[in-house]
């Protein structure tokens, strides 16, 4: 009996071939280089555009708390440099007045003084001693 089949048509690891190698083959097509690359830069851009945004946004975040750290630091500093009569305690707020271009420091707040306020007293701000030994203002209606 005669083999029908051409032995230099027929492939000896068929499995292994970048094409089909009958008809009821899957068709294999080449990608087309473009489209992938196209797809493959947006996708690369849309990540590391959503991840550039988070960086920017903590970014933000970082300079915001610098910038409160600082006006702390600030304040901390004119409370410090004023007349003290008494110990502050962690956690309690205190009256910032100003006398004759001193300031000075005092547990009664604008709205206890009543009719007794001296004149000379201006009253500039309210302040939270913070655990960390920076001032916090904080802002009270004495009205």
């Amino acid at each position: 009996m005669i083999n029908p089949i051409d032995k230099d048509k027929v492939a000896e690891n068929p499995g292994l071939l970048a094409y089909p190698h009958n008809i009821g083959s899957i068709a294999i097509r080449p990608e087309d280089q473009g489209k992938l690359k196209s797809r493959a830069l947006s996708a690369m851009r849309e990540q590391t555009s959503r991840q550039l945004s988070q960086l920017q946004k903590q970014a933000e975040l970082i300079a915001k708390q610098a910038n409160e750290l600082k006006n702390r630091v600030e304040i901390s500093e004119q409370i410090y440099l004023a007349e003290l009569t008494f110990e502050p305690f962690v956690g309690h707020i205190y009256h910032l007045y100003r006398k004759d271009e001193k300031f000075r420091l005092m547990l009664i707040s604008p709205n206890e003084w009543g009719k007794k306020k001296p004149e000379y007293l201006e009253y500039i701000s309210s302040a939270k001693l913070l655990s960390d030994h920076t001032w916090e203002i904080v802002v009270e209606d004495f009205d």
